[in-house]
């Protein structure tokens, strides 16, 4: 079960995450490692059996094992740290780096009393900044870490001399104090550039979608000033003109009157003309789209069959938003690399496929509380007869299936984006006509209410 829910949530998270997660790991065990490896490994036969030595080497792995746990517990910080997204404590360096100088004062007694032979001593020895070096490489400059990587070496090397080390091993020190940070730097320093380019793309193309959005809104809010905006002028003076003519008991009030209902009509099909035009779906360009969003994000997307232009537009702009919700859902579930759209149609229906590996079922596939996405196209294709079946297809892939009848649908009217659209509008027109019929004498209250007909 648990292993259920650790697979689950790996499953749940972007590339971006899964690499970011792997990275910080894969990161926070070469300590560990290293201690293995290099701590451990000496008490076989580089350490001498007696009582002293052994204890020596005994506190040097419990300090070791301290200063990898210190370690783990940073890694997240350092990596905000490195990332902008925050700044590492001073106070939090301090224990580490004392557990550094700690372990380097036992290495240095342990190799005084002659308790470790040359190979031994190197090999604890290059083991002793890892920890420390692990997180440190993240919070300060290049050229800063490699001058503390040479203090390093200068200590050790003026460390282990004063407990009697001499000759070639001395150089030995220096070599191996210097390669085990120089080693952790060109381990570590590099993931973490690249998990921070990473992020910047995905900022950049987060970033790029909300100035998309924000551009289609300008679109739409430059298109409703227009529509509207001479209209509600010329209603304006109309309606000030015939205030005029009233006060003067002049009857052309009526006829500026009814101009300005005329002009309040066509203002409001205007405006439910650029709404519709807004809401609607092309089948072609989301085709394209689709493929240019899945192409950019790395799954490869083919598009198979006609793009449509010979299908009735309700069919048409129900199948767009089919792809464009597909679309969606690939990109948001799992982890697919191929992606494949089939639009096939033939006299008595259409029917457009699509296909994707490595996906789980989104979330709105199963009629559960879970989303809405599916649903909503389920509406839309019930409205034209159609329907829409999503799920599992064997060997990890994940197929939406949506048909549509062709019988009727060339005379059928599009459904609204609101099914209570239409009502609203029709009650709203409804509710002028009469009004109009109150105040219209005469012959004009039959014309206008033709008109509401039509």
């Amino acid at each position: 079960m648990l292993v259920r829910g650790w697979r689950h949530a790996w499953q749940q998270r972007s590339k971006l995450e899964r690499i970011d997660l792997y990275s910080r790991m894969t990161i926070s065990a070469m300590p560990w490692f290293f201690v293995l490896a290099w701590q451990v490994a000496p008490f076989k036969s580089d350490i001498h059996h007696e009582p002293l030595p052994l204890a020596l080497g005994l506190i040097l792995l419990i300090v070791s094992i301290v200063q990898c746990v210190l370690s783990n517990r940073n890694v997240r910080p350092s990596f905000e740290h490195y990332l902008g997204a925050s700044v590492f404590p001073r106070r939090r360096r301090l224990p580490p780096l004392t557990l550094v100088l700690v372990s380097l004062g036992l290495l240095s007694v342990l190799a005084g009393v002659g308790g470790v032979s040359d190979a031994g001593l190197l090999l604890m020895l290059i083991n002793t900044p890892m920890a420390f070096a692990t997180t440190q490489t993240l919070l300060v400059p290049v050229r800063t870490f490699l001058l503390q990587s040479l203090a390093f070496a200068a200590l050790s090397v003026g460390v282990l001399a004063a407990v009697g080390v001499r000759g070639g091993l001395l150089g030995g020190v220096a070599l191996t104090a210097f390669f085990g940070c120089a080693l952790i730097l060109i381990s570590v320093r590099p993931s973490a550039w690249s998990l921070s380019v990473m992020w910047q793309a995905e900022e950049a193309r987060d970033l790029q979608a909300r100035l998309a959005v924000a551009e289609e809104r300008l679109r739409f809010g430059r298109d409703m000033h227009d529509v509207l905006g001479r209209n509600l002028a010329v209603i304006a003076l109309k309606s000030e003109l015939a205030a005029e003519l009233a006060q003067r008991g002049r009857p052309e009030a009526v006829d500026q009157m009814v101009e300005v209902q005329r002009i309040a009509r066509t203002s409001q099909q205007e405006v439910r003309d650029v709404v519709r035009g807004y809401r609607e779906a092309d089948l072609s360009t989301e085709l394209a789209g689709a493929r240019g969003v899945l192409s950019a994000a790395g799954i490869e997307c083919e598009v198979r069959g006609a793009t449509g232009g010979e299908l009735p537009a309700p069919v048409q702009a129900a199948l767009g938003w089919v792809v464009r919700e597909a679309a969606t859902n690939v990109l948001r579930h799992g982890d697919p690399r191929r992606c494949t759209i089939r639009l096939g149609a033939s006299a008595d229906e259409v029917v457009l496929q699509v296909e994707n590996d490595g996906a789980a079922a989104p979330d709105g596939a199963a009629d559960g509380p879970g989303g809405s996405g599916l649903a909503g196209l389920r509406e839309r294709l019930r409205a034209l007869e159609g329907s829409l079946d999503a799920g599992p297809a064997g060997n990890g892939l994940f197929r939406l299936t949506a048909t549509i009848p062709l019988s009727g649908t060339r005379t059928r009217t599009p459904p609204r984006t609101k099914p209570g659209a239409e009502a609203e509008d029709t009650e709203t027109a409804a509710g002028a006509a009469s009004e109009e019929a109150r105040v219209v004498p005469g012959p004009a209250a039959p014309t206008t209410l033709r008109e509401e007909r039509r």
